[in-house]
């Protein structure tokens, strides 16, 4: 899918910069994303996401390059653009001490809507959200999945254009990841715009149309996950794991049956159009595994190759 033209987008960053005195968080980057369109920014921690997002929901300033979101400059027109968002921070901020449905109604008349309409809107979203049965219910004691849902919940409250969403699964196990995603995914249904950063690959995959995947302050490739995958992986993976010992006496062993080889501590890996035969191949040589895996290539092997295995603190 190729860049939305500007003119047609939510939001146009050209050149778009943020420094911390001597410190570049994010560093000359271009970027469109179209109305409807689910829009991520993949990246390691301290790749520049967060700081992203902060400039487009006008809650930090610009320090370089132009910036438009929803046809507006952030640095002029903060707060007319804010009223027209959604925001999910990282951390869910939500009022312990009042009870979920409360929470949404309170925040509804920041936004200068009349209370009636604010409980409207709350019974809908709470239904939405499937937290209808805990509307009386404080806060506090509920889980992270469910204060996740009404964080989402409670972003939607202004019926936005478009939700910016920063790390919206971190920390939630398997089951409320899916859910959201299919609150999402819904919302997505209905013309809502998202951004979402993450450093889930599978979130990614699920939920994005088109991504960029940054590191170190640059956005390094972009694209759909299908087209990062082709354009930087192979078709099939073959894993190849050795009794200890083995590994180590094998360099050279693999020369010429992949596309790419990958050497691990733990194993090796062979990116290739066709795994299974890359095995066969292997097993002429005389190479003997204790385990093989084939799978196919996942946006985990284009991030990696784009960024790195290193652990980033």
């Amino acid at each position: 899918m190729p860049t939305p033209a500007s003119e047609s987008s939510l939001i146009h960053a050209r050149g778009l910069t943020k420094r911390f005195g001597s410190f570049t968080a994010v560093d000359a980057i271009d970027f469109d994303v179209a109305p409807g369109e689910a829009f991520g920014f993949l990246g390691p921690n301290g790749a520049g996401k967060t700081s992203t997002m902060r400039m487009i929901g006008c809650t930090s300033p610009v320090t370089g390059g132009t910036l438009s979101v929803l046809g507006m400059d952030p640095n002029h027109d903060g707060a007319r653009i804010r009223s027209r968002l959604g925001v999910v921070p990282q951390q869910d901020t939500l009022d312990n001490e009042l009870t979920v449905r409360e929470n949404l109604i309170i925040y509804g008349r920041y936004f200068g809507l009349a209370r009636d309409e604010c409980r409207r809107r709350a019974d809908e979203l709470l239904e939405f959200v499937q937290l209808s049965d805990r509307g009386t219910d404080l806060v506090e004691p509920l889980s992270g999945g469910m204060k996740r849902r009404l964080t989402i919940a409670r972003s939607l409250i202004n019926e936005p254009e478009l939700m910016l969403l920063d790390e919206p699964t971190t920390g939630l196990d398997p089951q409320a990841r899916h859910l959201l995603w299919d609150r999402l995914y819904r919302l997505k249904q209905r013309g809502v715009t998202l951004v979402l950063t993450t450093h889930y690959m599978d979130e990614a995959e699920q939920l994005c149309d088109r991504l960029v995947v940054m590191d170190k302050a640059k956005i390094v490739a972009e694209g759909s996950p299908l087209q990062l995958i082709a354009r930087y992986s192979t078709r099939e993976v073959a894993e190849f794991r050795f009794a200890p010992g083995v590994q180590e006496k094998l360099d050279g062993s693999f020369n010429g049956l992949a596309d790419r080889i990958e050497w691990l501590p733990d194993r090796v890996l062979l990116y290739a159009y066709d795994g299974e035969q890359v095995v066969a191949a292997s097993r002429e040589r005389g190479i003997v595994p204790e385990t093989v895996l084939v799978r196919r290539s996942t946006l985990e092997d284009v991030f990696l190759r784009l960024t790195g295995r290193s652990l980033i603190d």
